[in-house]
């Protein structure tokens, strides 16, 4: 293998450039921006005057492939932080009832069983509900299975809160209209594989310190090569290979053995190649900041119901609110959404009403729409050109969009390189 020009510093491209070091390929990693990392990075906010991300983030201790990829750059031991069990905070805001879920470490669900460990009101029976996600989306792939909404009622005191926010932060599409393969993949990854796969985990001290800054480490320390400020705007197309990549400042030649890895989002990559099936529709999210040091002992994450606060994060240095799904407030004024933010959160904490400095960041386009048409239109990291492969959380992979999802799609896309398309994962 010749040299590997990753186009694309986010998680994709990162975890593909760490993947194709490993196996000792000679990398080039190019970015647009001056800084890699993408949707997942941290940067300074003068008007906090804090080091925020710019999206919250939860993993889970069953996401294999993004613990894989920390193990494999060597990252920080207190890079991700999370509670020694499974456990889950919530908080209803119309009742006041604050309770705390805690699945049982092993596969064999039997903390339904005890009240303490359900949300209040519930029976072990109700948890029997997604087993009809998993039977719609057996022996089918992403995009092939209809909704959830088709196979599971999304209605009820149990749906309202356990299976809508679960089910809507990690699809960012409302659930009654999303594909059932995608949630399907969620549970036998998470809660079917037991508590032991659903530890909650937090980058606290960040997403850049988490996993970026020690990816980049890792690159140079094995010969990586990577270039900020490298917009490409074309790819010089030959019979059937890349042959030429046309950067804003100059082109790079493609040579006989080298080969492409495009990590770019899926309206990005369609411009490039007309001809490429990519999700069309997509689905915002907000994320509130709040440069107010939580009050000792406050969760470090917080789910809400009955309220416009979906998910409370206890940062050291601020509470920050994450709105999955939030296209509805995309043209609401960003002060309004601060102060009815903050009014929950000081509800939640007994905390003072005055508003302290915020920051809304609303990203309009911050996934794909995880619908039955757009889970279809996914591809697979193999294309018509034979040195050129593709990775991000849009593709294939079998999950919505997700760190977990972006990193597997660039462990996939440096198998593809190395094996030959035969040996690409595709959808779950």
């Amino acid at each position: 293998m010749g040299t590997v020009h990753v186009v694309g510093a986010g998680l994709a491209g990162l975890s593909a450039a760490v993947s194709l070091v490993e196996g000792g390929a000679r990398v080039v990693l190019h970015e647009a921006a001056k800084q890699a990392g993408g949707r997942c990075r941290s940067y300074y906010d003068p008007s906090l005057g804090l080091e925020i991300d710019n999206g919250n983030h939860l993993l889970l201790s069953g996401n294999a492939d993004a613990l894989g990829f920390l193990r494999s750059v060597n990252a920080p031991d207190d890079a991700l932080t999370g509670p020694a069990e499974a456990a889950f905070d919530f908080a209803d805001l119309e009742s006041g009832e604050r309770w705390t879920l805690r699945p049982n470490a092993g596969r064999v669900p039997w903390w339904v069983l005890s009240k303490a460990r359900r949300v209040p009101g519930s029976r072990a029976a109700d948890y029997l509900a997604p087993r009809s996600i998993l039977r719609a989306a057996a022996g089918k792939g992403a995009g092939l299975g209809g909704t959830i909404g088709a196979s599971m009622a999304c209605e009820g005191d149990l749906y309202r809160r356990l299976w809508h926010p679960v089910l809507l932060a990690a699809l960012n599409t409302d659930p009654a209209e999303s594909d059932v393969g995608l949630a399907a993949t969620i549970l036998r990854e998470t809660l079917g594989a037991g508590g032991r796969a659903c530890r909650p985990l937090v980058a606290v001290k960040g997403l850049s310190y988490a996993f970026v800054d020690p990816a980049l480490r890792h690159l140079a320390s094995r010969g990586g090569t990577v270039r900020f400020g490298r917009r490409l705007r074309g790819l010089g197309l030959g019979v059937g290979r890349i042959e030429r990549l046309d950067f804003a400042d100059g082109p790079e030649a493609i040579g006989p053995g080298d080969s492409v890895v495009l990590a770019l989002p899926p309206w990005v990559a369609a411009d490039l190649l007309p001809d490429l099936a990519a999700p069309k529709a997509f689905r915002s999210i907000v994320n509130a900041h709040f440069a107010q040091v939580p009050k000792p002992g406050s969760p470090l994450v917080l789910g809400v119901v009955n309220g416009l606060t979906e998910w409370l994060f206890a940062y050291p240095d601020r509470y920050s609110v994450t709105i999955s799904g939030a296209d509805r407030l995309l043209d609401v004024p960003r002060e309004d959404l601060a102060k009815q933010i903050w009014a929950e959160i000081a509800r939640l904490g007994n905390l003072a009403p005055e508003l302290p400095s915020w920051q809304i960041v609303k990203e309009k386009r911050a996934t794909f729409a995880a619908t039955p048409a757009e889970a279809a239109r996914r591809s697979g990291a193999t294309t018509a050109y034979e040195n050129l492969v593709l990775a991000g959380d849009w593709t294939a992979t079998g999950l919505p969009s997700t760190i977990e999802g972006a990193i597997r799609s660039g462990k996939t896309a440096a198998r593809v390189l190395a094996c030959g398309p035969a040996r690409e994962r595709g959808a779950a």
